[in-house]
């Protein structure tokens, strides 16, 4: 620390240039924004306001873009954009069967069919019969 030393610059030539470098840096860093708008994921909380105050009770004009940008903003992924965004979205976005649920074809239908003595059987165990495994 006792060796480490700044060097200043006492011609005032090489000083001026130092800060049209500085300046011209922060010129090319800095963005001016004029366009402000609501953050579409963040979630709005209403105020109320204040019932006999007479400014809060005057109607004012409808705001067609922000009504149009909070209700986008409002919307589900799948209405929102065509294809997902992010890989764990991909997970349910196709969520129509792949094969068309007829309930009458046998070889995607496996449905529970009972006979007398399976039925019976079923009605002893629902009363409570212990020899299932026997």
């Amino acid at each position: 620390m006792a060796g480490r030393h700044k060097e200043e610059v006492s011609d005032e030539v090489h000083q001026n240039q130092i800060l049209r470098e500085l300046y011209l840096k922060e010129l090319r860093t800095q963005k001016l924004y004029t366009q402000y708008h609501v953050n579409p994921l963040r979630k709005v909380h209403t105020i109320t306001r204040k019932p006999m105050s007479w400014h809060d009770n005057l109607e004012e004009p409808e705001d067609d873009r922000f009504l149009n940008l909070i209700h986008h903003a409002a919307q589900g992924p799948r209405k929102k954009y065509p294809e997902t965004q992010t890989e764990s979205q991909e997970i349910g976005w196709d969520s129509d069967p792949l094969v068309n649920p007829q309930r009458d074809d046998r070889r995607l239908n496996h449905f529970r069919v009972h006979q007398d003595i399976t039925l019976y059987k079923a009605k002893m165990w629902s009363l409570g019969e212990d020899d299932r495994h026997k």
